[in-house]
């Protein structure tokens, strides 16, 4: 089939279908504020309700949704798995019949959530009824192409799959190599499968398909960003990707309006990027995804809390959809200590940083916050990587209330992230030698009433100053350096933080910010070049 012949066929099958979930007028979703519980935490993080190595259990389950009960949550998110293998009594995918052949090709049992579901068990229908006891609606996010793990769905001698396997790959996802992005490859990019196959989104729809028919759910997200991977992008064009995704929406939102119970509206998110460049990329026209019935979209750097995002046009886009802000327990992972997953440090996110990226955010256009990943302030993966800590639940109602955020003080910062597909690089690490000028952008909302006092902009660099000697302005106007290199702010979190080998520091006037995009320039005046790898700037 030729490109134009696909787009026809693609684009015909989405204008026959209905716009019955566009077509009623609805009230934007009230959610003020979205944390995600991916599940695996709960046997992967030590916490006050599970020691290391403990399996899985529904009580732990029940604690994850109580611990978070009058913090200002009252949407809560559960990831059950990978969006490949139920953890759900399920027809669609018999589990008996699935960890034989598990057991038959890999030598693995189940994990401790597989044996709960064998045993009986039903991690969806716990989560419901936990969160409507506890007050929070209950959304299944569902990951629509995770990658973890599936390098060894084909092992070679001297692979050594781990339990894992058994939630990662299935018997039609094996038998099927040329469905994957590059059959072959062992990038994960190349390993999750091609949405230009109808096979590939029929057996996705159908898992949806068992939740929204077999349980009371307040609503649905759609993960696209595990992963940032769908189809074959030299074999497709924006308006192919385009009419798969967007008919894809639709089908889930009549799916939704056709067993919704109570004449109840069941509300559909779509957990997105947070840059134009990739919703491209991925197929993801969020206006026509609006027009087919999508009522939250939820913008995401995927695993970081950032500054650095395009969130006020993505509010332009959408002006009628609930909009929301995703953060992340961390802004910046370190290199990897050794072989494995999991195995980086991290820089924690502060609550200071926390608060003024709900702060840009709202000012940005953004009906609420979401929450992503925060119970990994929790020791896991190997005390190297510590250390750890209780995650800061009180930040919480904080995040609720704008006018409240906006009188607090600020912490502003660019961190190394990932890079998104199809994006330019991160504005840090950044190279700079003798001579040059390295230009950065911070998009700064300011507090109510303006700043007061000014504040200090700080670099970080990754190896220890010696006789370098910078110059920096801010919007065109010099800042004089200060000795003062502390942290802006009490951090109780050490990991990946600056030294005084590594940090330099000026002072920055009330009068020198604006609200919006503030350009920074950092020329390097004398000594050898530099790798520039975090800057932040307190404000008050």
């Amino acid at each position: 089939m030729n490109r134009r012949q696909f787009h026809r066929i693609a684009v015909g099958s989405i204008a026959a279908m209905p716009l019955r979930g566009a077509e009623q007028a609805q009230d934007k979703a009230p959610f003020k504020l979205i944390y995600s519980n991916d599940t695996t935490n709960i046997t992967s993080c030590v916490s006050p309700f599970h020691k290391a190595r403990e399996p899985f259990t529904a009580a732990a389950l029940e604690v994850t949704i109580d611990e978070v009960a009058g913090t200002g949550v009252d949407a809560h998110f559960l990831q059950p798995g990978l969006g490949m293998v139920p953890m759900w009594p399920s027809k669609v995918l018999p589990l008996a019949e699935h960890y034989a052949w598990i057991k038959q090709r890999y030598a693995q049992v189940p994990d401790s959530f597989g044996q709960y579901v064998l045993n009986g068990g039903d991690v969806v229908k716990v989560f419901i009824e936990r969160c409507h006891l506890r007050g929070q609606a209950a959304f299944i996010s569902f990951r629509l192409n995770d990658a973890h793990h599936k390098e060894f769905a084909d092992p070679a001698p001297g692979d050594k799959p781990g339990s894992s396997i058994c939630m990662s790959v299935t018997r039609f996802y094996c038998e099927h190599p040329e469905y994957r992005i590059k059959p072959g490859s062992k990038r994960a990019a190349d390993l999750v499968q091609n949405w230009a196959v109808p096979e590939v989104r029929a057996q996705k729809l159908a898992l949806i398909t068992e939740l929204c028919e077999n349980y009371d759910l307040d609503g649905l997200e759609l993960d696209f960003l595990r992963f940032y991977s769908f189809f074959r992008t030299d074999e497709t064009i924006r308006e192919q990707r385009c009419a798969i995704m967007t008919g894809f929406v639709k089908e889930v939102r009549l799916l939704l309006d056709r067993t919704a119970r109570e004449g109840k509206r069941r509300w559909l998110c779509a957990r997105v990027p947070c840059y134009l460049e990739t919703l491209d990329l991925l197929g993801l026209d969020l206006p026509a995804m609006i027009a087919a019935g999508l009522d939250m979209v939820n913008a995401s750097a995927h695993y970081f809390t950032t500054q650095h995002h395009d969130l006020a046009t993505i509010r332009q886009q959408v002006p009628k959809a609930a909009l929301y802000f995703e953060m992340c327990h961390s802004t910046w992972n370190g290199p990897k200590l050794r072989e494995g997953y999991d195995v980086f440090p991290f820089r924690r996110t502060t609550q200071e940083q926390f608060q003024s990226t709900a702060h840009q955010a709202y000012a940005r256009g953004a009906d609420g916050m979401s929450l992503f990943n925060f119970a990994y302030y929790r020791e896991h993966g190997g005390a190297d990587r510590g250390p750890f800590h209780e995650p800061p639940f009180e930040v919480f109602k904080r995040l609720r209330d704008p006018s409240g955020l906006a009188q607090q003080p600020q912490h502003w910062f660019l961190a190394p992230g990932w890079r998104a597909p199809g994006t330019k690089p991160t504005p840090v690490p950044r190279k700079i030698a003798l001579g040059q000028t390295a230009k950065f952008v911070l998009d700064l909302a300011p507090p109510m009433n303006g700043w007061k006092s000014g504040g200090r902009m700080r670099l970080q660099t990754s190896e220890p100053i010696t006789d370098q000697r910078f110059i920096v302005s801010l919007n065109g106007k010099a800042l004089s350096p200060t000795s003062d290199i502390t942290e802006p702010y009490p951090d109780p979190y050490p990991s990946l933080l600056g030294t005084p080998q590594t940090l330099r520091a000026w002072l920055v006037p009330a009068t020198f910010p604006h609200d919006g995009l503030n350009q920074l320039a950092v020329m390097l005046e004398a000594g050898s070049a530099a790798e520039i790898v975090f800057i932040d700037l307190a404000l008050k």
